[in-house]
C-alpha cells in the first residue's frame, strides 16, 4: 500500500510574518508524492497551530494518528520535522510506533534533500534532528524568559499591561489604587489566607481585576509569585 497522509502547518507568528504558507507546503507534498508514486489520501492543514503543543493535542495531529491506527496510510509526509514535532520525546515515541507498525515518515525539504524512515539512515538521521530540534525550543524559551525578567526589573512595557501598572510610552507606571490592592493580597496571605479567600474578598469589596472582571485563585497566586511585584509591601 502507498497510500499517504500530508500534514501542512503554520504558526501564527509564520502567518504574520510571511513565512511558509499552506499552499506552498501542499504543492511541494503534493509533488514529491507524485516522484515517490504515492497516493496522497488526505491534507491536514493546521493554521495558526504552535508546535509546542504535542501531535496528539492538535486537531488535525489527531487526524493523522487515526488514520495510521486504522491503517489508512502507511506513509506520514511533511515539509520539515519541525511541522510535526519539536518536543524530541514526542518525535522519537511517535514515530517509533510509527516503525513499528511499518509507517514511513518523510520529511521533504531538508536542506534540499529528503528524509524517509523507512532506512535505517534515515531513522538515524530522525534521532539526531529531534534533538536538535528540541535544542532549539529550549534555547528560544530561555530567550524569551530573560527578557521578560530584564523588562521587569526596568519597568518596561510587556504585554499584557500588568495589574498594579499602567503604560506610559515604553514604560510601567505604579498605579496606585491597584498597588493598594496588592499590599491587601500580600497582607492576607501572610495572615494565613487561602488563595480562593483572597479572591473572594477582593470581588466582593468590588476590586476590579485589570480586565475589569472577577477574581480567581490563579490570578492571586500569578500576582504572589511575580517579582514584578516584589516591592510593594
Amino acid at each position: 500500500m502507498n497510500k499517504a497522509v500530508l500534514y501542512i502547518r503554520v504558526s501564527t507568528e509564520e502567518q504574520a510574518t510571511g513565512g511558509v504558507s499552506l499552499n506552498d507546503q501542499e504543492e511541494k507534498l503534493l509533488a514529491y508524492c507524485k516522484l515517490q508514486g504515492l497516493e496522497a489520501v488526505k491534507v491536514i492543514r493546521e493554521e495558526g497551530v504552535s508546535a509546542g503543543k504535542p501531535l496528539a493535542t492538535r486537531p488535525g495531529g489527531q487526524v493523522v494518528l487515526q488514520l495510521v491506527k486504522a491503517g489508512a496510510v502507511n506513509h506520514v509526509i511533511a515539509l520539515k520535522l519541525d511541522r510535526l514535532f519539536r518536543d524530541a520525546a514526542d518525535a522519537l515515541i511517535t514515530t517509533r510506533a510509527w516503525d513499528n507498525a511499518g509507517i514511513a515518515l518523510h520529511l521533504v525539504d531538508m536542506g534540499g534533500q529528503a528524509l524517509n524512515t523507512a532506512s535505517a539512515m534515515g531513522r538515524f538521521f530522525l534521532n539526531t534532528m529531534a534533538g536538535f530540534a528540541e535544542l532549539e525550543r529550549n534555547l528560544i524559551a530561555e530567550r524569551t524568559a530573560a527578557a521578560m525578567k530584564y523588562k521587569k526589573q526596568h519597568k518596561e512595557v510587556y504585554s499584557p499591561v500588568p495589574f498594579g501598572y499602567d503604560r506610559e510610552g515604553d514604560n510601567l507606571q505604579a498605579n496606585k489604587e491597584e498597588q493598594k490592592a496588592i499590599c491587601l493580597i500580600k497582607k492576607w496571605r501572610a495572615a494565613g489566607w487561602t488563595l480562593q479567600r483572597i479572591a473572594g474578598e477582593l470581588t466582593k469589596r468590588g476590586i476590579k481585576t485589570k480586565r475589569g472582571g472577577k477574581w480567581y485563585a490563579g490570578t492571586i497566586k500569578y500576582i504572589l509569585e511575580n517579582s514584578l511585584y516584589r516591592e510593594a509591601a
